[in-house]
C-alpha cells in the first residue's frame, strides 16, 4: 500500500532506518567507494598476503610476525601530513586530487618492486620496497580521507564512512583471496602486478572527479623567518594544539589506540593458523570470495546504519563488542581443524564484526576533525589507530608460538576490552546527542 509505505517513512520505526539508507544513493557518497578500494587494496599486500608468500616460502612465524612493522609508516602519517595538506601537488589539477594522482603512481611502480622479489634470498630487499609500499600507501590515505571528508556534508560522514569502508575491504578481499588465487596459479609477480594495475580505479576518481572546496587561508603578509613560522603554526602546530583544546584527549586518543588492538593481533596469525591447519591457497581463497565479499558489504553497510541511526558513542560500543566476539571464530578454527564450513565461518565473522566496527570507527574520527586542518588531523588520528596494527600486533607471531593458537586468539579476544571500558567512561563525562533523525552525528 503506497499511503502506507510514504507513512511510515515520515516517522520513526522502519521510517528513520529507511532514510539512513536513502543516503547511499547521493552521487558524493558513491563517489568514496572507489577511493575506499584504492586505499584497502594495499595494505594486505605488505600484510596477510605477504604473511601467505612467506609461510609457503618456508620463512618463520617469528619473522612473519616481525614483518608486520613495515607497517609503521600508517602509524607516523600525520609527521607528514602537514605537507601534502600545505605544499603544492606535483600534479596541477587541485590540491587533494594532485597529490593522490601522484602518490597513486608512485605506489603502482613500488607494488611491482615488490612483487619482483624472492623472499627466500631477498628478505631485506622485500622488506624495503614493503615499507615504500606502505609508506606510499598510508600519504594517499591522507588525501582520501581528507578528500572525503571535505567533500561530504556533515549528515552523510556515516554513510560515507561505510562506503569508504565497503571500498576497504573489498579490496582486501581481492588482494589477499584474489591474489591467492592468482598466485597459485601465475606465480607471486603475476598477483601483485594485477593489484597495482588494479590501483587505477582510485586514478580514475581524481582524474574526473570534483576538488573539494579548500578552506580560505589566513596570510599577515609576514615575510622570512616571520613567514616560515606563520606556516608551521598553521600547518603543524595548529592541528595538534586544536586537537588538544578538545576535552578528554588524553583518553580519546588511548581508546582510539586500543579499539582494534584484538583484531589486528588475530589478522597477522590468520593466515599462518589457515596454512598450518593445512587449507590451500585455492581453499582460503575460494572461502574469502565467496563468503568474505557478501559479509564485509553487509558488515561496512550496517555499520553506517547503526552509526547514522543510533549514533557514534551507542555503535562504536555494539560494534566493538561485535568485533571482539567475532575472534572466538579463530579459536573454534584451530580446535576444528580443516573444515572448510569452520573456515567460512571465521571468515564471514572477521569481515561482518570488522567491517561495522571499521564504520563507526571512521565515523568517530572524522566528527573529531576541525574543517581547518581536515588532512593532518584525520591522519594523526587515523595513525594512532594503525598503532595497534603495526607496534602491537607485530609481536603476534612470537605470541603464537609460545602460547599456541588457541590462547592466543583467546587473547585477542579480551584485548579491546579495555578501550570499551574507557570509552563508556569518556561517555559518561561528555555530552553525546543521540539523534532521533539519524542524520545528526556530531556528539559536541
Amino acid at each position: 500500500m503506497p499511503e502506507t509505505t510514504e507513512a511510515i517513512k515520515q516517522t520513526g520505526g522502519i521510517g528513520a532506518w529507511w532514510r539512513s539508507l536513502e543516503q547511499y544513493r547521493d552521487r558524493r557518497v558513491l563517489l568514496i567507494l572507489p577511493l575506499g578500494f584504492a586505499s584497502g587494496l594495499p595494505l594486505l599486500l605488505t600484510f596477510s598476503t605477504l604473511s601467505a608468500w612467506f609461510a609457503k616460502a618456508g620463512v618463520g612465524r617469528a619473522t612473519i610476525g616481525a614483518f608486520a612493522l613495515v607497517g609503521t609508516p600508517y602509524a607516523f602519517k600525520f609527521l607528514w601530513s602537514p605537507l601534502i595538506d600545505r605544499l603544492p601537488p606535483p600534479i596541477p589539477i587541485g590540491r587533494r586530487r594532485g597529490w593522490g594522482l601522484a602518490i597513486q603512481l608512485a605506489l603502482v611502480a613500488a607494488t611491482l618492486a615488490l612483487g619482483s622479489c624472492d623472499p627466500k634470498v631477498q628478505l631485506a630487499r622485500m622488506a624495503a620496497f614493503a615499507i615504500l609500499v606502505a609508506f606510499l600507501s598510508a600519504s594517499q590515505d591522507v588525501v582520501i580521507d581528507a578528500y572525503r571528508v571535505e567533500i561530504l556534508t556533515p549528515d552523510q560522514q556515516g554513510p560515507g564512512a561505510a562506503m569508504i569502508q565497503t571500498g576497504y575491504r573489498i579490496a582486501m578481499l581481492i588482494s589477499g583471496a584474489g591474489a591467492l588465487i592468482i598466485a597459485a596459479r601465475y606465480g607471486w609477480f603475476a598477483a601483485y602486478a594485477t593489484m597495482a594495475a588494479l590501483l587505477s580505479v582510485g586514478m580514475l576518481v581524481f582524474i574526473f572527479g570534483p576538488e573539494p572546496a579548500a578552506p580560505p587561508e589566513r596570510h599577515t603578509g609576514a615575510r622570512g623567518l616571520d613567514a616560515v613560522r606563520e606556516w608551521l603554526a598553521t600547518a603543524v602546530t595548529g592541528p595538534f594544539a586544536d586537537f588538544m583544546r578538545r576535552p578528554l584527549w588524553p583518553a580519546i586518543v588511548i581508546f582510539i589506540v586500543a579499539y582494534k588492538l584484538g583484531e589486528a593481533m588475530a589478522g597477522v596469525m590468520a593466515m599462518p593458523l589457515y596454512i598450518s591447519i593445512g587449507f590451500s591457497l585455492n581453499e582460503i581463497a575460494a572461502i574469502s570470495k565467496l563468503v568474505g565479499f557478501f559479509a564485509t558489504v553487509i558488515g561496512a553497510i550496517a555499520g553506517g546504519v547503526v552509526t547514522s541511526k543510533l549514533g557514534v558513542m551507542r555503535a562504536l560500543i555494539l560494534c566493538g563488542i561485535l568485533q571482539s566476539a567475532g575472534n572466538l571464530f579463530y579459536v573454534l578454527q584451530a580446535v576444528g581443524g580443516h573444515r572448510l564450513d569452520y573456515l567460512a565461518l571465521c571468515v564471514a565473522a572477521e569481515n561482518l564484526t570488522g567491517a561495522m566496527a571499521g564504520t563507526a570507527l571512521i565515523a568517530y574520527l572524522s566528527d573529531l576533525c576541525s574543517p581547518a586542518f581536515t588532512a593532518t588531523q584525520y591522519a594523526l588520528l587515523s595513525s594512532l589507530a594503525a598503532v595497534g596494527r603495526t607496534m602491537v600486533a607485530s609481536s603476534g607471531g612470537v605470541l603464537a608460538d609460545k602460547l599456541g593458537w588457541v590462547p592466543f586468539f583467546m587473547l585477542t579476544t579480551i584485548a579491546t576490552i579495555p578501550a570499551l571500558l574507557l570509552l563508556a567512561w569518556i561517555a559518561g563525562r561528555e555530552s553525546w546527542a543521540v539523534p532521533a533523525s539519524g542524520k545528526e552525528l556530531s556528539h559536541r
